[in-house]
């Protein structure tokens, strides 16, 4: 674990002059790291080739660009799988208001990287839905290759963390009457970032408090050690079906007080700034406009 008051190590994905790197984010901006270290072309690169301790050493040194001059974008471009579970906070089962029992396993459903931008990026809302809603997650990133991984391991194959909105078309997720993928899955309807904190850096046994903010607002907040499925056994769980390699995504799950769970609902409109929250790793924050 870093020692105190050491900084936590950042990992970006960017596109700077038209060039999409990596790199790590410190106090003075982004050192590139895909110009230092060749072997490995993409953040994705570097988890499978277990070259995070290659990244933090390379780490040191002048920043190579200013954050404000660099377009972030999701950590992760093109993990093989990006996996969501619904519904995973205690309340979140009585705010559907359907009686439904508590259930034995979590729901589960898929995201296509082309649904995600990256922090800063515009959310797109859109043109054949008002009813766009955000969802503020914390974001496993799996560093190890694993199948039937035993709970009590688990955690030991993540790689980092990071942040997701898990940004939804409510009305299109009721499409269907066994799955919610088209409400899932419009372009450029959620994001993830800013960067990944590897597990080396941020225990992810740790209870973490997520929060979401509109506009300033505070609409979600709450704690890890409270989910119904944590880390491990979600973990365990996945990889019970699929083998789960470096850089697979498993969105945990978002707390209650999502827009269309207010009544009246708060369907985000272009202009608002969502952002999501967990202190150790940062703030994704995206502003909303109109598709165009």
């Amino acid at each position: 674990m870093t020692g105190h008051g050491m900084a936590s190590l950042r990992l970006a994905t960017f596109k700077a002059n038209g060039r999409v790197s990596y790199g790590a984010v410190t106090d003075t901006g982004i050192v590139d790291l895909g110009r230092k270290l060749t072997k490995c072309l993409t953040l994705l690169d570097v988890f499978r080739a277990d070259a995070i301790g290659e990244a933090r050493a390379a780490a040191n040194g002048p920043a190579d660009h200013q954050l404000n001059e660099v377009e972030l974008l999701p950590p992760v471009l093109a993990p093989e799988k990006i996996i969501c579970v619904g519904i995973n906070y205690p309340e979140r089962n009585a705010e559907y208001k359907d009686g439904r029992e508590a259930p034995k396993y979590p729901n589960l459903f898929c995201r296509f990287p082309s649904s995600l931008v990256g922090s800063g990026g515009p959310l797109v809302r859109p043109k054949v839905s008002d009813k766009f809603d955000y969802e503020g997650e914390i974001v496993i990133v799996m560093g190890r290759e694993g199948r039937h991984i035993p709970t009590d391991k688990a955690l030991s194959y993540i790689g980092g963390l990071t942040l997701g909105n898990e940004g939804s078309i409510r009305d299109w997720l009721r499409h269907g009457t066994l799955n919610i993928t088209q409400g899932k899955n419009f372009d450029d309807s959620g994001s993830l970032g800013p960067w990944i904190v590897p597990s080396d850096d941020l225990d992810p046994g740790k209870p973490l408090r997520v929060s979401t903010r509109v506009n300033g607002e505070l609409r979600q907040q709450d704690t890890t050690d409270r989910l119904t499925w944590g880390f491990a056994w979600l973990i365990n769980y996945i990889s019970t079906f699929a083998t789960l390699r470096p850089g697979d995504l498993i969105w945990t799950g978002t707390p209650t007080g999502a827009g269309g769970h207010h009544n009246p609902p708060k369907w985000l409109k272009p202009g608002d700034v969502v952002e999501v929250e967990v202190p150790e790793i940062g703030v994704l924050s995206n502003a909303v406009m109109d598709e165009v």
